[in-house]
């Protein structure tokens, strides 16, 4: 997928299907992830230390491959939108908005980049152009940009109705950790408080025809599954770091628990040698 059709399907309601990358991996993945069928990638530099030129190769590599990138961004900033874009990103992602002004701000710079300043504004209060003929320049020369919007707080909820009536939004995205510590209820993601925030989300995007999930962090299906019977289209499953992790974990203690049943005399390695490269 790229960019508008990504942007297409959310709009109408269809499930899309993408994977968080933290690592970036290696080279092959981009293949491999549109091999399975990846929609897009999450790509987070909120929480990460990739540059900028890391990330550049990642979302243009990813983009060749069909898999449209979407670029999470460390804040509520225009500059650092536009710059995601510039980078080969086909979408932003937004982390913790609260207020209208926030929303249309991002709006001006995904949707209408590189207008600025006073005439920009004109466009974000009044719909008025330079002139016609930048209204459908604009839209060509941004025709892959998706804009989400990350819900994350009590007043991201409150004011969601409103931050949703500027237009422009193509997804809401809930990220379950930080959502559940502001309200009040960390890590309890089965709270009633909890679910029913999640619950007043995704209403809210329903009715306004936009899509909306939830970052399932450690990839639960069934959890999954119930968040879709609520309304959810928009799905983040884990992560790269989750997936290696885990599955390094699990070989591991199958390996450990075979040896130790095999050989249960086997002696306990030295500490001294655990540095050895063999």
């Amino acid at each position: 997928m790229r960019g508008r059709e990504l942007r297409q399907a959310l709009t109408a309601g269809q499930c899309v299907y993408g994977t968080c990358v933290v690592g970036y991996g290696q080279p092959k993945w981009p293949k491999h992830f549109a091999d399975l069928g990846l929609d897009f990638v999450f790509i987070d530099t909120e929480h990460t230390p990739q540059n900028r030129e890391t990330v550049a190769w990642a979302a243009q590599a990813y983009a060749a491959h069909g898999v449209a990138p979407l670029l999470r961004i460390p804040e509520a900033s225009p500059t650092l939108a536009a710059m995601g874009l510039d980078l080969g990103a086909h979408g932003i992602i937004v982390p913790y908005l609260e207020t209208v002004d926030q929303v249309k701000r991002l709006v001006g710079a995904v949707k209408y980049r590189p207008l600025k300043g006073a005439a920009l504004q004109a466009v974000l209060d009044q719909g008025k152009f330079p002139s016609d003929e930048t209204g459908v320049y604009l839209k060509d020369y941004n025709p892959d940009a998706v804009l989400v919007i990350m819900i994350e707080s009590p007043a991201g909820v409150e004011n969601l109705p409103d931050m949703l009536a500027v237009g422009g939004v193509d997804a809401v995205l809930i990220g379950p950790h930080d959502f559940s510590v502001s309200h009040g209820v960390p890590s309890q993601f089965d709270h009633s408080t909890f679910n029913q925030a999640i619950k007043s989300v995704i209403e809210t995007c329903r009715e306004h025809d936009t899509g909306v999930g939830i970052h399932s962090i450690n990839g639960d299906v069934k959890q999954q599954l119930c968040w879709a019977e609520w309304g959810c289209n928009f799905f983040v499953h884990g992560s790269d770091t989750f997936f290696i992790t885990n599955g390094l974990n699990l070989g591991l203690r199958q390996l450990k628990v075979s040896l130790e049943s095999t050989i249960p005399d086997r002696p306990e390695s030295k500490t001294e040698d655990a540095g050895h490269i063999v």
